[in-house]
């Protein structure tokens, strides 16, 4: 998927305000097929701290938002985050959207002094941006989940050196 192609640069990708909770919680709803992830980013606005939350708006629209808020992870000298949840309007999936919302993200985190993030999701897709399966870093899942979909990342050279075991999402994951 190539963005210039696909008219992803024309996205602004920003902060997310209170004026687009609602089309937050449409768009999450729809691309999960329910309300429980969209329930538990209100959780986290609430509860996580500290949060990134952008959101990809074109033309006055949100058309996707992203969330990253911090892991518990043994041995992790330094502040950890977890990449969940991202959606994207299903009508405009595969559209270069996600792409933009992950790296923006990425970038935010590294800024907020993130050592690692790590992500549950789509083995073809986080690799792109340099996660790996979290396992070749020592670091395990929560969830019983296939080895290949737990991935993990470091935003700077031996960022997650020293941490090890079971990396462990904000509480209200768990009312997912």
């Amino acid at each position: 998927m190539n963005d210039v192609d696909t008219g992803a640069f024309d996205l602004l990708i920003r902060p997310e305000q209170a004026h687009d909770y609602i089309a937050v919680h449409r768009i999450t709803e729809a691309a999960f097929d329910g309300p429980a992830e969209a329930s538990l980013i209100k959780i986290l606005r609430r509860n996580a701290d500290p949060v990134i939350s952008l959101v990809a708006e074109k033309d006055g629209e949100v058309l996707g938002h992203i969330m990253f808020s911090p892991v518990s992870l043994p041995g992790a000298s330094e502040l950890v985050m977890g990449l969940a949840p991202m959606a994207v309007d299903p009508d405009q999936q595969q559209s270069g959207i996600g792409t933009r919302l992950v790296r923006e993200g990425l970038v935010k985190c590294e800024e907020l002094g993130a050592a690692g993030v790590v992500v549950l999701g789509h083995s073809e897709f986080y690799p792109r941006f340099g996660f790996v399966p979290a396992s070749r870093l020592g670091i395990g899942c929560e969830y019983d989940v296939p080895d290949d979909v737990f991935m993990a990342m470091e935003l700077r050279e031996n960022g997650l050196d020293g941490a090890y075991g079971v990396a462990r999402y904000h509480e209200a994951f768990g009312s997912i």
